[in-house]
């Protein structure tokens, strides 16, 4: 629908970490398949969302609200796009 605002993902993770690596390809296959924009920001660049989330990564968010963390549930984020 032209002018409609889609969803956006994000994923604060820690680079090089091999789970948050595949917390992103799922991140990054979804938002393909559904047709949104996705990506991710290394945690270590956020000091107050590193404060906000100790000792935690892989946090996915829909549209700036926590949507999971230490992975994330395929089926759940295809769910969250849908009703987002």
């Amino acid at each position: 629908m032209p002018g409609e605002v889609l969803p956006r993902i994000t994923l604060i993770s820690k680079p090089a970490r091999h789970l948050c690596a595949e917390a992103r390809a799922v991140i990054e296959r979804v938002a393909r398949d559904v047709g949104v924009p996705g990506g991710g920001r290394p945690l270590r660049a956020h000091p107050a969302r590193l404060a906000a989330y100790p000792g935690r990564t892989q946090v996915p968010s829909v549209d700036g609200e926590q949507h999971d963390y230490w992975g994330v549930d395929e089926s759940r984020l295809r769910e969250a796009l849908r009703t987002a």
